[in-house]
């Protein structure tokens, strides 16, 4: 019987047939423990998985490219997919590309960009994703007040979780968990409940998760309606901060002999691992460089350098820091599981956070994000944002805002990874790494996120407003 790192391994290769039998075999010996029977089962569920991310052939492939280049070449295509530029997977023997593959080709590849049609808008940034007015307000109110805590923004939000008409028989119960926000002082505070649909104060399974909950949710169940969508929805308002520590690398200490420490400068298997393609990756970034911030800014600025791209679904890889230093590109939560596994080599101390960025009314821009923090002695916990990463400044506190600093204008639901929900799930999640999206499953199992959709909408209100 094949152990299950080997399964792994196989389906990571493209191996879908073998490992499905391997996985038969190991479900059908009578030695192999509940836990381990649940970890064999979600590998044929992560192959499921894989096949809707990985749904091209290369004609479709193609043919989404060439709504942007109409006069694509083989050759083109080819030479693009040697390059990397062409995410796929050799399934069995049968090529099959990321479904996201040909949007992403575009900002991966410069000459691929050169090569749309006239008039083809090119992919928008968000709003801060480059220097903008609010970096240089954060920065002049830091600086006239001292403060690490500036110029917060009271924003009221609606969120809900829409389940597909007949995505489940009519009368089964479904229960929700979307995300919500935990109190972090100094970053945010002052949370307000709303309301909600289905909300009856605690009972049948409506829970708002506890502060201490690393990935905090609000639950809610509710039976489904034959031929009818089942809409949750929650509202909240909750006081944002943007956050600016002005670090003087000449005063950087070692990291202290903390045992509360000791958690974020440990491995975590399975996507923070210090593997030798990480250490070699960490020796040539770092060198003989011993200053903690220092060292830090080197592995942000290394990271940094890795390409922004739509990604697969976490639940499917096997290693997200590893394969985000493999891949040739990597989303935010990519990067930043990279860089927390690069700092905490490195003995700097490196945790996660994540949740959802929004923007002024009038821009209406929102976007699922992930970032993190450092700590640096003796300022303790700094925040960080390597997807952002540098912004094109010549002043040094513009310049290096996310490497010590946030804005206004993001919300954290998570500060951890692959950590349970409160109250949990019984199944496996569709995303058992972050939680920015919701869950939803039934008594037949989870509901993945084709069978669902999410939306969240934000209005920034005056600070002194309440309800």
């Amino acid at each position: 019987m094949a152990t299950l790192p080997e399964v792994i391994v196989a389906i990571d290769q493209g191996h879908f047939a073998a490992a499905d039998a391997d996985i038969g075999k190991a479900l059908a010996d009578p030695s192999v423990g509940p836990y381990l029977r649940d970890d064999y089962a979600f590998q044929r569920e992560r192959m499921r998985r894989m096949r809707l991310d990985f749904s091209l052939d290369a004609a479709a492939a193609k043919a989404l490219l060439r709504k942007q280049i109409p006069d694509l070449r083989d050759d083109e295509f080819a030479r693009w997919e040697a390059a990397g530029l062409m995410e796929h997977l050799d399934i069995d023997g049968q090529r099959r590309y990321f479904k996201r593959a040909p949007a992403n080709l575009f900002r991966l590849s410069g000459e691929a960009r050169a090569r749309r049609a006239p008039g083809v808008p090119l992919p928008v940034d968000g709003p801060y994703e480059n220097l903008a007015p609010h970096h240089r307000e954060v920065i002049a109110a830091a600086q006239a007040s001292g403060a690490t805590s500036v110029v917060p923004r009271r924003v009221e939000v609606t969120q809900t979780l829409t389940v597909k008409a007949d995505a489940v028989p009519d009368g089964e119960l479904l229960r929700a968990w979307i995300p919500y926000p935990r109190a972090i002082p100094g970053q945010q505070e002052d949370i307000t409940f709303l309301g909600a649909t289905n909300w009856i104060d605690g009972i049948d399974g409506s829970i708002i998760a506890p502060e201490t909950a690393p990935q905090r949710t609000l639950q809610m169940a509710k039976n489904a309606v034959a031929g009818q969508p089942t809409r949750f929805e929650i509202r909240y308002a909750v006081t944002v901060y943007a956050r600016h520590f002005d670090i003087d690398p000449a005063r950087v200490l070692p990291t202290p002999d903390d045992p509360a420490l000791q958690p974020y400068l440990s491995e975590r298997a399975p996507h923070v691992v210090f593997t030798p393609a990480l250490r070699a990756f960490s020796q040539r970034v770092v060198g003989g460089e011993t200053n903690p911030y220092r060292i830090a800014s080197k592995l942000f600025d290394a990271v940094d350098q890795i390409p922004w791209a739509g990604a697969r679904e976490y639940s499917t890889i096997s290693n997200i820091s590893d394969y985000a230093l493999h891949a040739g590109h990597a989303d935010c939560g990519q990067q930043t599981l990279l860089l927390i596994a690069l700092l905490r080599l490195n003995g700097i101390p490196a945790r996660w956070q994540s949740g959802m960025v929004y923007s002024d009314d009038a821009v209406g821009y929102n976007n699922l994000h992930d970032w993190g923090a450092l700590y640096l002695a003796p300022y303790g916990w700094v925040p960080m944002d390597v997807t952002t990463g540098r912004l094109d400044s010549p002043e040094p506190a513009l310049r290096d805002f996310y490497f010590g600093g946030l804005d206004a204008y993001r919300i954290a639901f998570n500060d951890d990874f692959q950590r349970p929900l409160v109250p949990a799930a019984t199944f496996a999640r569709a995303d058992n790494v972050d939680s920015q999206r919701g869950e939803v499953e039934w008594s037949g199992g989870n509901l993945y996120f084709d069978q669902w959709n999410y939306d969240f909408q934000s209005h920034v209100v005056p600070l002194e407003s309440t309800r």
